[in-house]
């Protein structure tokens, strides 16, 4: 048997004598269990809200899009956009046509600045968004007769004082006409178009408070676009390929003249500032192991005054001071693997019973009832080597500078 990890292990679990020291060591071993249990709820529920997070902005983002490099409009009919190609491409499923523009709406005394979205069916089939309006109905945003309804953020909705069972006032939307002055009346400087508010959707407060939807002819005849002129395409993907995949497809396909993004790149702000905040939280909570991680240097200069007696019985033997050296060394990394490890299965167990129950509730109005929980193994693997890493470099500074 290997000597060094044959001593050391007698000196962490043997049950003949117990001083003080011990007790010391366990402490240490406690601290590393504890720090890495706290690293791993936190991080996974972290992964929690954030999937969370992801999962609601998803129902509104589509999982890519494609919008030109330069100006805010291109046509898709003129000859020279590869829409064809495009629908063709392994992968893509459906695509949807897309117009926005920002919008300055008035109902009865209110008024408020949105962004106003407008789709084709195809998008309200396969965006998700119809099971997050408050009726949930399927609802036609342009019926027989011609006219247009429109769908509002919850946030809007209310800002606007909209009454739901007053079924007979319009919303009315101003854009601003293009190539135009700023004129001496409305009529000179917008083009306006009248809408009746359908119902209002509940995705996430950022899309609540901003956005419409309605259908892209209302949104069309408020810009004075072409039938083919398009802000974005919206592309729904099937299973058979990555988006990763589909995306440099069609990169190579549309060339440099068009940008083609997915959910993160849609969403910049969101998720560098969500990264930002995980990385912090890791960061803070690595403290703790660092803190372990001094608790394990004392714990282990005290037992190598401790085991003076031993360790010169075991030179008398022919002992060299490398192999002392090694045999607390191993006895340092064995508290701190059985340390993390301790620490990684009381994490899995916390976040497991959270995820089956519950445990810890969010309170009232929240989406959901209780901390969403995410494990992920990366995150397990991440937190053993921190651990690992720390432990190894503090063990190796306490017994080089060790006298035996």
């Amino acid at each position: 048997m290997n000597l060094p990890f044959f001593v050391a292990r007698r000196y962490l679990f043997s049950r003949k004598r117990k001083t003080i020291i011990n007790v010391i060591s366990w402490i240490s071993l406690i601290g590393i269990a504890v720090g890495s249990m706290a690293l791993i709820v936190v991080l996974s529920v972290y992964n929690g809200i954030g999937e969370l997070t992801q999962s609601l902005f998803n129902v509104f983002d589509p999982e890519l899009v494609v919008e030109a490099r330069e100006g805010k409009s291109f046509h898709i009919a003129d000859g020279t956009f590869p829409i064809q190609e495009i629908k063709r491409t392994e992968g893509v499923g459906e695509v949807s046509e897309i117009v926005e523009e920002n919008a300055w709406v008035i109902y009865k005394q209110n008024e408020q600045i949105l962004f106003i979205r407008g789709v084709d069916g195809n998008y309200l089939r396969h965006s998700g968004l119809v099971n997050n309006l408050s009726e949930k109905s399927d609802y036609e945003l342009k019926n027989d007769n011609g006219n247009y309804g429109i769908l509002l953020g919850g946030n809007l909705y209310f800002a606007l004082g909209i009454n739901h069972l007053d079924i007979n006032t319009p919303l009315t939307v101003h854009i601003p006409k293009r190539k135009a002055g700023l004129g001496l009346t409305i009529d000179d400087a917008f083009n306006t178009q009248y809408a009746m508010v359908l119902d209002f959707f509940s995705v996430q407060n950022e899309i609540d408070s901003k956005y419409a939807v309605a259908d892209i002819g209302f949104v069309r005849n408020l810009l004075n676009y072409d039938s083919d002129e398009v802000s974005m395409l919206a592309l729904t993907l099937d299973s058979s390929r990555s988006v990763r995949k589909v995306k440099e497809d069609l990169r190579n396909i549309l060339g440099d003249r068009y940008l083609v993004k997915d959910r993160f790149e849609q969403q910049p702000l969101y998720y560098k500032i969500y990264s930002s905040e995980r990385l912090g939280i890791f960061i803070i909570l690595s403290l703790i192991i660092i803190i372990a991680s001094f608790n394990l240097i004392a714990s282990l200069s005290l037992l190598i005054i401790d085991k003076r007696r031993d360790n010169y019985l075991l030179q008398c033997l022919g002992t060299t001071k490398r192999v002392l050296r090694r045999i607390f060394f191993v006895e340092g990394v064995l508290i701190s693997v059985v340390g993390v490890l301790i620490g990684l299965f009381m994490g899995f167990v916390v976040c497991f019973l959270q995820q089956q129950f519950g445990i810890v509730k969010m309170g009232d109005n929240f989406i959901v009832d209780a901390f969403p929980v995410a494990m992920h193994l990366a995150d397990f693997l991440l937190v053993f080597v921190l651990v690992i890493v720390l432990s190894m470099l503090s063990v190796w500074f306490t017994v080089r500078r060790a006298r035996f």
